[in-house]
């Protein structure tokens, strides 16, 4: 499923003054808890593992609330990507970096249960792992990644099973599209539905007969609207107006597999090797311009994230012997006189895996 950026975060609340120091329990020697606490928080995240064996009270710090909350306050926050890699069609690992230092690669620990065709889905610092098949039944089961603990746990179970659905994020709630046959009354009233975390349950969004294909190859959220693109054209719900809407022909025919909307124009890679965007004030698909001399002329199995602002792009490529290589780049997109061009910030190998695997999904995390 395509992607969608990084919803803003609520402001958090002032963090209670910690208790006062004393010898005993001081996180740096010589310092206040609090002066303490600002200089840790400003550490990049993907030194935080080496962080965590200083001591006890330092691997207690950087779990807690209070440590991602002067984070936030401080301007601190990284956007990670996250990656989920399907090894020889049997498993699934997840890794992430931050693109800044994309040379360090972190693994994550593995789904407890494995499933083919899920959607995903970013809020705030959790990644969703909705539905997918196991066994060939579709499964209403969603798994829950914190980020900050890293660790999964089983989350809220739609009302319905599905596979291959379509996921996205406007205003700080998980819509999910398709993905189940309409063959009872149950499937055909939940054959959309809305998760709300603060609620923590799932509820039906209403939906018209006609619109309910099964499969969804492609899914973005621009605006309000989320799109969901089947495999006759697609549909488009309207989370503001709470209203259905066909998918334009101009994106439709446009519109190939996995995507990611940066500045509002849609981000894909077309079948001719382009990498593609579609602007709904404009009304058109335009190529990316500039980045012929700093790509490889077919991008294999191209998947996309929004990161910060600008595009990230990873592709599979043939490697030494038995391997295959995950390539990354990150591009700075600039819109003008009806054109889209691109720069890229960096371009490089960040994984090398066994032949036979493929990218599954990215999606990029605020910590």
């Amino acid at each position: 499923m395509g992607d969608s950026p990084p919803q803003p975060q609520p402001q958090p609340q002032p963090p209670p003054p910690p208790p006062p120091s004393t010898d005993s329990n001081l996180l740096i020697p010589d310092l206040p808890n609090d002066i303490s606490l600002q200089c840790i928080a400003r550490v990049p995240h993907i030194h935080h593992s080496n962080l965590s064996l200083v001591s006890k009270s330092w691997n207690s710090l950087l779990r807690s609330p209070h440590f991602f909350n002067t984070r936030f306050n401080l301007s601190s926050t990284q956007t990670l990507l996250f990656i989920n890699v399907r090894i020889h069609n049997l498993s699934f690992k997840w890794y992430f970096f931050d693109p800044k230092n994309p040379k360090s690669l972190f693994s994550v620990p593995s789904i407890p249960v494995q499933s083919i065709g899920s959607a995903f889905a970013a809020l705030g610092h959790k990644i969703y792992v909705i539905g997918g098949s196991i066994n060939d039944i579709p499964s209403p089961n969603v798994w829950v990644f914190d980020s900050r603990s890293k660790n999964w746990e089983l989350g809220p179970r739609m009302r319905v099973g599905r596979e291959f659905a379509a996921a996205g994020v406007v205003n700080g709630r998980i819509y999910v599209i398709g993905g189940c046959l309409i063959d009872s009354w149950s499937k055909s009233t939940h054959w959309a539905e809305v998760f709300d975390p603060v609620m923590g349950n799932w509820e039906a969004v209403s939906s018209p007969i006609d619109v309910k294909e099964k499969w969804m190859h492609g899914c973005a959220v621009i605006g309000d609207k989320v799109y969901a693109m089947a495999d006759r054209g697609g549909v488009v719900y309207d989370t503001k107006e709470l209203s259905w809407d066909v998918v334009k022909t101009e994106m439709d025919l446009g519109w190939r597999g996995r995507a990611a909307v940066v500045d509002g124009v849609l981000f894909c890679y077309d079948y001719l090797g382009k990498i593609r965007g579609f602007d709904e004030n404009v009304g058109c698909w335009r190529e990316l311009e500039g980045l012929d001399s700093g790509l490889h002329k077919f991008l294999c199995g191209a998947t996309m994230a929004n990161v910060g602002g600008n595009l990230c792009v990873l592709w599979e490529r043939k490697g030494m012997g038995k391997e295959m290589e995950i390539w990354c780049a990150e591009i700075s997109i600039r819109k003008g006189s009806g054109e889209l061009w691109g720069s890229i910030v960096w371009s490089q190998v960040i994984l090398v895996v066994p032949n036979g695997s493929s990218v599954v999904h990215c999606l990029a995390v605020g910590l």
